[in-house]
Parts: structure tokens; sequence; C-alpha cells
């Protein structure tokens, strides 16, 4: 089967853009080219790999099933050739917040430690924050490690997220009753909050499903929607119309540090042992 690169790049362009003119302006290429190239692809697997019945394209099972080896494919060539050229920089992945007011002091911290070893802060809104990919070599999550080694860092307090008009947003304090009667903004990709914070018999039952955290912000700060969220949101993600308050009887967010081992980057043992450090309990 005699597949090349370019039509794993054909497939990966054509399914983030949502059309083929789309892709192949985000190419370079014209779009007949990059048709073809899509229909040898389709020619040499032997099966459909992209829906075609609606303006926007959309990958069949098979077709997604490609596109994610073909992204995880694609990013170990490009890091094979990085390194080829020049040590690569060590890419830190996170889905939401990093670290809060933790992340400037950290990166500053290791840049004068390692000015050799860049690292490059990516947002990547799944949940592995790119390791799935292979996007990022080490990742900042607030869900358990699934499929990659791991360990919690330290735990953070959850807020309550309001439009600055709302009744709510001039009390100190809020309680998960305060919000239940509430329309609930969820992110099921990569947040984490879900209706199982509030007991049963007392969950919300209006919510509003959001694909990231700016879509998030929008519809809370647009009055539509309140939100569950993490400390560091607050510092990462200050917003007009947005306003902040601790929540008193809710559990707190473990922070999770996860990473890759395919092959690891060289600086990875003293970026995790750096890591250990921002995670220690802030004065």
């Amino acid at each position: 089967m005699d597949v090349e690169l370019r039509h794993l790049r054909a497939l990966v362009a054509i399914v983030d853009a949502g059309t083929v003119t789309a892709a192949a302006a985000n190419l370079g290429i014209a779009q007949p080219a990059l048709s073809r190239t899509l229909r040898q692809l389709e020619n040499r697997v032997g099966a459909r790999l992209v829906d075609r019945d609606t303006r926007h394209l959309e990958p069949t099972p098979r077709g997604r099933a490609l596109y994610d080896r073909a992204r995880t494919i694609l990013a170990a060539v490009q890091d094979a050739l990085a390194e080829a050229a020049a040590p690569r920089p060590l890419r830190l992945g996170y889905a939401w917040a990093a670290l809060g007011s933790r992340t400037t002091p950290l990166l500053r911290a290791w840049r004068s430690a390692h000015p050799d070893v860049p690292v490059e802060v990516h947002r990547v809104d799944t949940r592995t924050a790119g390791l799935e990919h292979g996007l990022v070599d080490v990742a900042l999550l607030r869900s358990e490690p699934v499929g990659f080694p791991g360990r919690p860092l330290y735990r953070e307090p959850r807020l309550a997220a309001l439009p600055d008009i709302h009744p709510l947003a001039g009390r100190d304090v809020l309680t998960l009753d305060d919000l239940a009667a509430e329309t609930i903004a969820l992110i099921p990709p990569v947040g984490t909050t879900s209706l199982d914070l509030w007991p049963p018999g007392r969950r919300p039952t209006r919510i509003v499903e959001l694909d990231n955290v700016d879509e998030w912000l929008n519809a809370i700060a647009s009055g539509g929607a309140v939100g569950v969220t993490a400390a560091a949101t607050r510092h990462t993600h200050a917003y007009p119309g947005v306003v902040y308050r601790p929540l008193a009887d809710v559990p707190p967010i473990t922070v999770y540090v996860a990473w890759t081992g395919t092959p690891p980057h060289p600086a990875l043992p003293e970026f995790l042992d750096h890591l250990r450090e921002a995670g220690r309990p802030q004065p």
C-alpha cells in the first residue's frame, strides 16, 4: 500500500478545516489537487474516509480512526526532523488554565536555569491536552491521566463563575445549592465540572454544552449561564463581564502532570522535578 505523508497531511487538514476549500488554503495548494490527493488515499486504503454528503465534511468511522493515527504519525515525523536539525523545545500542553498564577514564575525559573531548552506552551482542547496525538511532551491536567504516566502536583479550590450582573455576583461565598436553579455551562471534552458535583435530587436541570473555554466565557458573560471551575481560571481567564466567587461546599480539584514515553524528551526528568517545586503549597 503506497501511502505517502502528503496523503496523511491531506486527510488531517480536511478533517481539521471541515471543508476542502479551507484545507487547501491552509496547506497552500489548489483545491483540485487536494481533492485528488484525498481520492488517492481512499483508493489505496480501499475505504471512504470522508463523508461528502454535507457542506461541512465529516470523517467516516474509518476516516476518524486513520485521522487519529495520522496526527500521531505526522507529529512524530516532525519531531524527528526537528531533532535532526537542532534540539527541539519541550512542549507543555494544557487544556484550560495551565497552573494559574504559578505558570509565569514556573516558566521564568526554567528559562533562567535552562536557557538552552526552551519550553513551548500549547493549549490543546482535549482530555489529555495533546498527549494522545503526540502534540506535546508533557501536559497539565485536571483529571487523572489515563493511558499515560503521571502524578498529582497539588490541589486547588473550585470557584463559581457568574455574569457580573447576576444577583449572586454580590455575594462573597456561594454554595452548590445557590447554583442549582441556574443553567450550568459545561465543556464535556475537557471540563472538570459535571452534574455529579451536586447531590442526587438537588442537581441542576438545565445545562449548555460548549466546545472550549472561550465559548464557556462568552456564555457566562452574556448572562446565559453560570459555571464551576478551578481557581486557576480566575488568573488565566479574567474576562469582561465575568466574576469568580469561592464555593464553600465542593471538593477541590487535583492538578496532575502527565507525559508521553514514546520517546520522552531528553529534558523531561528535569522538567518534572521543576514542576514538583512549582506544586509546593504557596505562602
